[in-house]
């Protein structure tokens, strides 16, 4: 039996790991990658202490750290969550299929890429079809690919790829891009990037892995068919929210409702990080949720 399991290992799992460490807390951490959402970036700007960091290095430390705290940790996939009279019952989903029994339970798993929802794109997925520039963008060296959206998601990768592949089209749904001013001045500056307004992918095609896709122009109805090695597809993420949904509050955006106290609306169960429906996303936000989530699941264990 553990005092709590956190599921999930960005930053507000880290954090909540450390915290739980801290109260000498029995804690095992569930998670099959540690540094969740951060592992989709290259650089951390403006992390306290860096002005930059390699999300490389910095993951790197964050193992480190929880590592020398002695800290459970099973890389396994969690298959469902239980509340039993005054427990909780984790399945994963791995191996054996394990189970585990905890008295609370932190919920940080992040966010989830949006998908497109269009033909060939579970086809081609890992074939050409990818959601992280950072992770496979090695792999369409001198190539040339496709971003799809228009935020700043999609403004990142599209800057990403303009380094390694030698044509980059960034396809936008709107007629203007959305994200920031200093970031959309970049991506038009770049001689080997090529916007596309008001464009929508109908179709990805291909045989063994993607050749090329199928846009529509929102305004014309004119179909083009675009040439393309590799697709990213980088319009937004929504929260990871299907293991617990039935038994706490969710939002309209699918998000954890939680209070001051990351305590949601099942006794026990605490959630921390951009699962939660905190305003802003980001990593020192993430962490200090992870913090206060720990610090309150020991709270709760304490004889009342």
């Amino acid at each position: 039996m553990y005092d709590t399991i956190i599921i999930g290992s960005g930053p507000a799992g880290i954090a909540a790991a450390i915290f739980a460490a801290r109260r000498a807390m029995k804690a095992l951490l569930l998670s099959k990658n540690i540094g969740g959402q951060v592992t989709w970036a290259t650089e951390i700007e403006n992390y306290p202490g860096f002005k930059n960091i390699s999300s490389f290095e910095l993951i790197e430390r964050w193992n480190d750290h929880i590592t020398s705290l002695g800290i459970d940790i099973k890389s396994e996939e969690v298959a469902t969550i239980e509340k039993k009279e005054d427990y909780f019952l984790i399945s994963t989903s791995d191996g054996n299929k394990n189970q585990y029994l905890a008295k609370t339970v932190i919920v940080t798993m992040g966010l989830s890429h949006r998908l497109l929802n269009v033909p060939g794109e579970a086809e081609f997925t890992g074939k050409g079809v990818s959601y992280c520039a950072n992770c496979d963008g090695p792999f369409f060296k001198n190539k040339t690919v496709t971003v799809i959206g228009g935020g700043n998601c999609a403004l990142d990768a599209a800057e990403v790829m303009a380094k390694m592949a030698s044509k980059v089209y960034l396809i936008t749904r709107d007629a203007k891009l959305h994200g920031f001013e200093n970031l959309i001045n970049e991506i038009k500056s770049k001689d080997n990037i090529e916007i596309i307004y008001n464009g929508n992918t109908k179709e990805i095609k291909g045989e063994n892995k993607v050749s090329s896709l199928i846009v529509i122009n929102s305004e014309t109805n004119e179909e083009k068919e675009i040439k393309t090695d590799g697709i990213f597809i980088e319009i937004g993420q929504i929260a990871r929210t299907d293991l617990v949904k039935n038994i706490v509050k969710i939002d309209e955006q699918n998000q954890i409702v939680v209070n001051a106290e990351c305590q949601t609306s099942l006794p026990g169960l605490f959630a921390a990080g951009d699962i939660t429906n905190v305003p802003f996303k980001q990593i020192t936000i993430a962490i200090g949720q992870g913090t206060i989530a720990a610090l309150s699941a020991y709270k709760f264990l304490q004889p009342k």
